[in-house]
């Protein structure tokens, strides 16, 4: 009897779509591999320096040589932010699946309606269009309340609890799916300016190692490198940069699917309490 009610109360899947990559560490090595290839064959292209060696100085000041010229922390920052573009897209088609087929907060309203016109097959209708993680967790609560009508030897405050643990259970099932992938992008958010630090520094110890071998003071080459070294900075910044933005944006978007699931899952255990009278 348990094993029976434990299987009704399991959520049913409704998700149909993307669902996130578990393993990034793919992402990040094709990342790698693209940012290599472009450092070497484009940003090294032979048409951006002084007799097409990329060893030699950068040709009328060639923005993509002097981006070259920045050393091998070059493709380390590319990575990076390639890296947070391709997890970005992955998080945006992961939670698009996860927030179901309508508008999330048309479909807790009708939720809402249908449970206070007591309307179940209505519910369960609407968690069958909508699909998704807030689906999955409706559904469950629902299967839990089915069972709860039926089950015997129960107080009404324990068959609500029951209802609530329910929810939260099918809650925790689909958090993993809606939060991963999530902290490497966090991380890159100050892994990014550090790289860009850290190639402006190597940048500015190389520039000035070249003037003293030379014996001299050349404002000229100084500047040049310079130049090339803050261009690393430049592209931590801005990975950096895209980072946040990504970052608080699908905290943001996760918030509002976790309080759209705690105010349906308060409603579906509220109508329970409403509609049924307490067991001696």
């Amino acid at each position: 009897m348990a094993t029976t009610q434990q299987k009704a109360v399991a959520p049913k899947k409704q998700s149909q779509g993307f669902n996130g990559v578990r393993n990034a560490f793919w992402i990040i090595i094709v990342c790698f591999i693209i940012a290599v290839c472009f450092y070497k064959f484009f940003l090294g292209a032979p048409g951006h320096f002084v007799d097409g060696d990329n060893t030699k100085e950068v040709l009328d000041s060639n923005i993509w040589g002097t981006i070259y010229k920045g050393g091998v922390v070059v493709p380390v920052i590319h990575t990076l932010l390639l890296t947070v573009i391709a997890l970005s897209i992955e998080r945006l088609l992961a939670l698009r699946t996860a927030f179901g087929k309508g508008s999330l907060t048309k479909f807790v309203q009708n939720i809402k309606a249908a449970l206070n016109a007591q309307d179940f097959a209505k519910a369960q209708q609407l968690c069958n269009q909508q699909k998704g993680s807030v689906a999955n967790v409706v559904q469950a609560s629902l299967n839990a309340y089915k069972d709860m009508e039926t089950a015997a030897g129960l107080k009404k405050g324990q068959k609500v609890a029951k209802i609530q643990q329910a929810h939260e259970e099918a809650t925790q099932l689909e958090m993993p799916t809606l939060t991963m992938n999530l902290p490497i992008i966090a991380t890159i958010v100050t892994l990014g300016t550090l790289t860009g630090l850290l190639g402006t520094v190597t940048g500015m110890i190389r520039s000035f190692s070249a003037l003293a071998s030379g014996g001299g003071a050349d404002s000229a080459a100084l500047s040049t490198g310079i130049s090339e070294a803050l261009i690393n900075t430049a592209f931590g910044i801005a990975t950096s940069w895209v980072a946040v933005i990504s970052y608080n944006y699908f905290t943001n978007k996760i918030d509002k699917l976790t309080f759209a699931l705690d105010e349906v899952g308060y409603s579906i255990a509220q109508t329970y309490e409403a509609n049924h009278t307490d067991e001696a």
